[in-house]
């Protein structure tokens, strides 16, 4: 997994101290609300992941943490958890690191509209997510350009993986929210998820619409008037306001969109790894012994709850 780096410091254990005895905090490379993304080094495989790491270990973000790591779409367009991982006071969740930035940094170093071609491409890959998520009963509920990550690409249309599931739920699965307030990012909820319509695939093929009309050059708000170009009937009908006025399902999106008549990608474009090289392999030290052992009561307390989960 990866993002645009920050400034800030994310939270997380002192970089040193492995969490759970086996994974081993290298550099921050992203910091949301509820958890920070790390590259970390997995003492037990011998390779670098993504760590993604609770803010605080506590109500409804540990549910949503082990409904996250309880996620298992096998697609290649979907980024799943490797696993996860706790100790007394930090819990955390695995994942391939993914070095090529995402479609949010994609589009704003780009400077301008991305090329059609371009953005029908990863808008098919989008959409091949979606429907093998919407098949698997799941609503991913937070689509936007900053879950779309990239591999790095010397030309052509990159490999897009669609991550972070952290708010995904079950269709007619009973809301962990307990707290009033949508849940998603602004610009990209569908106008029903504001009437408090339940989750359900529709409104995830919006988001993906207004995905596609921000590669496009147009602002993810409601009416705002930029020519889509030969996207633009596609990206009128994911994003209709009405739900039953909206495409189907993902498949006849990607129906529509094979049928539209476009030139190759442009040479030129290119994903670097943002990342840069992966620092040295640590030592092992006495850490390795370790490595089997999951800390007491951050990983009770999530075994116990994903025994509960999946138990019903």
């Amino acid at each position: 997994m990866t993002a645009s780096r920050t400034h800030e410091t994310p939270v997380g254990p002192p970089v040193g101290r492995p969490i759970a005895g086996r994974y081993l905090l290298l550099d921050p490379i992203a910091r949301g609300g509820m958890s920070s993304v790390w590259r970390a080094w997995d003492l037990r495989e011998r390779r670098h992941v993504a760590a993604k790491v609770l803010a605080r270990v506590e109500g409804d973000l540990l549910l949503r943490f082990v409904q996250e790591q309880a996620t298992r779409v096998d697609h290649p367009q979907v980024l799943p958890p490797i696993g996860w991982a706790a100790d007394d006071d930090r819990v955390l969740l695995v994942m391939e690191l993914v070095r090529g930035g995402s479609v949010e940094t994609l589009t704003r170093d780009h400077g301008r509209p991305l090329h059609p071609s371009l953005v029908a491409g990863l808008l098919d890959q989008l959409l091949a997510a979606l429907a093998a998520v919407h098949a698997a009963g799941i609503v991913h509920r937070d689509v936007k350009p900053a879950n779309l990550l990239l591999d790095p690409a010397s030309s052509g249309v990159p490999r897009l993986r669609l991550a972070d599931f952290g708010v995904a739920v079950r269709i007619d699965a009973p809301r962990l929210t307990s707290a009033p307030g949508l849940v998603g990012t602004d610009g990209y909820l569908a106008p029903e998820v504001g009437a408090g319509a339940r989750p359900a695939p529709a409104q995830d093929l919006y988001a993906a619409g207004v995905v596609a009309g921000v590669m496009l050059g147009r602002p993810a708000t409601a009416g705002a008037d930029v020519d889509a170009g030969p996207l633009g009937e596609l990206v009128t009908l994911l994003t209709a306001p009405d739900p039953d006025q909206r495409l189907a399902d993902a498949e006849t999106a990607r129906a529509l969109l094979a049928r539209v008549d476009l030139p190759p990608v442009p040479p030129g474009l290119v994903v670097p790894d943002r990342l840069g090289p992966d620092p040295a392999p640590p030592a092992q030290r006495d850490w390795v012994t370790a490595a089997a052992v999951l800390g007491s009561a951050a990983a009770v307390t999530v075994a116990g709850i994903a025994l509960r989960l999946s138990t019903g």
